[in-house]
């Protein structure tokens, strides 16, 4: 998987890196929510203040976090270094921990996203109609060869590159955080819910 443009291409350092549950929720927040101290990202995450600093700098070596304006100690506010990032069973294939880092972060990408649509379904009689009728979910079944499962990965993430970066229309001036999920993979016979 290929990341967005405006985003970084893991390596197996990386992927080892931000294998972690404390550290792929921090990573997380600074791209959801933006900029924060470890401070304040410990108390949202409900951990403490020098394991949140540890982690963060643990996700800096590896150039996934970074300063946001400068402040020291206490007062040092992180922010996420790429709007986005992405991998390949390839960046890891030499490197057997790494490939089992890339399973698990796989995997807890996978619970992310179920928790997102489970709040989603739970509060979505919150919203006005207009954003319940937008919002929705789709699958389709098609038979592709691996290089044209890759272009349509690519398409997509072409589409979804140009709406991060347009302005609303004239006098559409509400907009909501909107979290965008591709999956892609081929059909596992027997794998049916």
């Amino acid at each position: 998987m290929d990341s967005l443009p405006g985003g970084v291409r893991l390596d197996a350092r990386a992927v080892r890196v931000l294998a972690h549950p404390l550290r792929t929720r921090l990573l997380s927040a600074l791209r959801l929510d933006g900029p924060a101290t470890a401070t304040s990202l410990a108390r949202t995450l409900g951990t403490n203040s020098g394991a949140t600093s540890y982690h963060l700098r643990r996700l800096a070596e590896v150039g996934l976090v970074t300063d946001a304006d400068g402040g020291t100690g206490r007062e040092r506010r992180w922010r996420a270094a790429h709007e986005s990032h992405g991998f390949t069973a390839g960046d890891v294939e030499d490197s057997p921990d790494a490939r089992a880092a890339q399973a698990w972060l796989r995997a807890e990408y996978q619970r992310q996203y179920q928790a997102w649509a489970q709040a989603w379904l739970a509060h979505e009689d919150d919203y006005p109609l207009a954003w319940r009728d937008a919002a929705g979910s789709s699958d389709f079944a098609l038979d592709l060869t691996a290089e044209q499962l890759a272009a349509l990965l690519a398409d997509l993430t072409a589409v979804v590159a140009r709406y991060r970066t347009a302005p609303p229309p004239a006098g559409h001036n509400e907009t909501r955080p909107v979290l965008v999920v591709l999956h892609a993979f081929p059909r596992v016979p027997g794998g049916e819910p």
